[in-house]
């Protein structure tokens, strides 16, 4: 039992031991706060420091500022473009600079808390990291630089004289830039679309050569232009040419088609016509001359008949005796026409034609016969 008392007592006093120590870590924050707040404004601690800009860009050969900010007391800054040490800067206010084209200044006089670095007329060389260190608590501070080359631009060719509709290709070469520009091109001030122009580059030492191609069909009378930018250029650089555009000629080989066309065709139905009418003139004729040949025949058979009569001695049955002037009724024939009894010969006249019958009878004038006239009648 009084194992057990003793083991339960010590535990307690350990209890309380914890406690107590517990209570006294509590007690001694207050404290430290404020130590912390005296060793603050003693500039015990580390110091703080701004650099601006942490990135910048510029164009060859111009120059670039840092400006370094401090909260509290310094003794030494320096600056160190890439791998050197270009400059050193007191707070008593004395500057070492190394070359000349480094230099340091305070932002404003009298005020120590700013300096202010300058890089004139940069290069290449001087691409790349820009540190600012502060000797003590303050530590350092990088910002890094960018060079960028500005070169030329041109379009080959100048001015260019074109047919309307024609195709049209405009060259535009850039000489010594770094990095690769931003080439785009405009007609009349408008953008072209990209699908229009290719462009390509190739390393030509410290810089790049590009060449950028345009084609389109030209339509009017237009100003073009080329551009290059990079992003430390204000402005992008431009070179401009004209492209006039010159009315295309009528084309007249529609218009020769369609006449030749109308004509072939009209031609084919002339022919077609002249065919349909020679064949008709031709089957006319045909008709025409069997009609004529069986009418000839018919009066060539007539003819015959009248010659083959004549040639028998027939006699012309009516005829008026020269002189008499009434006919008795026993003188008529059936024909209406007298007849003489007992006549053997007859007279008839010198030349009766009938145009009737084609037929021509001949007279013999004979002194010891009387004249007669004779009529033939068909």
């Amino acid at each position: 039992m009084q194992t057990h008392h003793s083991g339960s007592s010590h535990s307690r006093t350990l209890d309380l031991r914890k406690n107590n120590n517990m209570t006294a870590s509590w007690r001694s924050k207050p404290t430290l706060f404020l130590v912390c707040l005296l060793l603050s404004a003693t500039g015990a601690l580390p110091g703080q420091f701004q650099l601006e800009p942490l990135n910048a860009t510029v164009l060859l050969g111009s120059d670039v500022r840092f400006n370094a900010s401090m909260q509290g007391l310094w003794n030494v800054m320096t600056w160190t473009v890439g791998e050197f040490l270009v400059t050193t800067v007191l707070n008593s206010g004395e500057i070492t600079s190394d070359p000349e084209m480094f230099s340091a200044r305070f932002c404003s006089i009298g005020d120590t808390s700013c300096v202010e670095f300058t890089i004139q007329n940069v290069s290449h060389h001087e691409s790349g990291p820009v540190i600012c260190s502060v000797q003590g608590d303050y530590g350092s501070k990088t910002a890094q630089l960018y060079v960028q080359e500005s070169g030329t631009l041109h379009i080959m060719g100048g001015n260019v004289t074109v047919m309307q509709e024609e195709q049209v290709e405009f060259q535009c070469v850039l000489s010594k830039w770094f990095p690769i520009p931003t080439v785009s091109w405009t007609w009349n001030n408008e953008a072209v679309n990209s699908s229009l122009y290719n462009t390509t580059s190739m390393t030509a030492g410290d810089s790049f050569i590009s060449t950028s191609v345009l084609k389109f069909q030209a339509v009017r009378d237009t100003h073009v232009e080329c551009r290059a930018t990079l992003e430390s250029l204000t402005s992008p650089q431009s070179s401009s040419v004209y492209l006039v555009v010159v009315p295309k000629p009528t084309d007249w080989t529609v218009l020769i088609a369609v006449v030749v066309s109308i004509g072939s065709f009209a031609l084919l139905v002339l022919l077609i016509f002249g065919i349909i009418f020679c064949y008709k003139r031709r089957k006319e004729k045909k008709t025409t001359y069997e009609n004529e040949m069986r009418r000839v025949r018919t009066q060539s058979q007539i003819s015959t008949v009248h010659v083959a009569g004549q040639n028998q001695g027939q006699v012309n049955p009516g005829y008026v005796p020269s002189g008499q002037t009434s006919i008795a009724p026993s003188e008529l024939n059936d024909s209406g026409f007298f007849q003489a009894n007992g006549s053997t010969v007859f007279e008839s006249p010198d030349v009766v034609n009938s145009t009737n019958t084609g037929n021509a009878y001949i007279s013999v004038d004979k002194p010891a016969f009387r004249r007669h006239r004779h009529v033939t009648i068909v």
